[in-house]
């Protein structure tokens, strides 16, 4: 597939699987919502039930802050199967005028937060390298 093609089918995507690496355990993969600001992708800590921000992907990138983000396709037609990562450098912003972007962003892309807007940390990954696949059946 075509840069182009899956930098389209990325921004169309609901949801991706955020991951990050820990100094001491390894992986850690979450589901995160997301979008496209410019040329990174950006997701944010929101109001879902957490005992606090400083979550495990934001503790890990404090010591690695390269991280990665796959979205995919799956149907039981496995000639319409496909997949993007996006692997890059992070960023976390806590406030100022990058975070009310990401807010903005994302209030666009989802209703949800429209009426409860996320108010933690937001985490900008950029597109460093952008790898696809799909079916070629």
């Amino acid at each position: 597939m075509e840069r182009a093609e899956a930098l389209e089918r990325l921004a169309r995507t609901r949801i991706g699987r955020f991951a990050t690496s820990g100094p001491d355990d390894g992986p850690h993969i979450v589901p995160v919502t997301f979008t496209v600001v410019g040329t990174a992708l950006v997701h944010m800590v929101d109001h879902k039930p957490k005992t606090t921000y400083r979550l495990k992907r934001i503790l890990n990138l404090e010591d690695e802050a390269r991280a990665s983000l796959l979205v995919d396709h799956y149907n039981e037609d496995w000639e319409t199967l496909w997949w993007v990562r996006v692997d890059g450098l992070t960023t976390v912003v806590s406030s100022g005028p990058e975070w009310e972007i990401a807010r903005a962003a994302l209030a666009d892309k989802y209703p949800q937060y429209v009426e409860a807007p996320p108010d933690g940390p937001a985490i900008y990954l950029s597109m460093d390298r952008v790898t696809s696949w799909e079916s070629t059946n």
